[in-house]
């Protein structure tokens, strides 16, 4: 089982990437928490060059709390990472993780339903980028 999805842009660039799964994820009712330019991180902290890699935090408020009410300790596991990068070949590939992969370490059945539920919604997210 993988434990993302991904799909690569044709003919978008990096800041068009960004804004249309920020888009595409507000569409499917996430909000991002957070943007984490990975780049520039990595350059202020360790002073290396990397490609442009931009990691978003998003949160379906609703199924957050859902699964917040059947398991505390998800937390760990929230927001849902998103990642759009750059390739050397001029591509830009938009990656989601899978939430039924993330959670099958938790053993606890109620999230499953919940885990599918954002798994389609995220899947969505992916398809309908173009």
């Amino acid at each position: 089982m993988s434990y993302y999805f991904n799909k690569v842009l044709k003919g978008k660039s990096f800041d068009e990437a960004i804004e249309l799964v920020k888009a595409e994820l507000k569409k499917e009712g996430f909000g991002v928490l957070t943007e984490i330019d990975v780049k520039e991180t990595l350059k202020q902290k360790i002073d290396v060059d990397f490609k442009k890699y931009t990691i978003l935090g998003a949160c379906n408020p609703h199924s957050a709390y859902k699964a917040l009410q059947h398991e505390d300790k998800i937390g760990v596991f929230l927001p849902c990472n998103v990642i759009v990068e750059a390739h050397d070949n001029g591509e830009v590939e938009v990656s989601a993780v899978d939430p039924i992969a993330s959670m099958s370490a938790v053993k606890n059945e109620a999230l499953g339903s919940i885990a599918i539920e954002i798994q389609q919604k995220l899947k969505r997210v992916i398809d309908n980028l173009g």
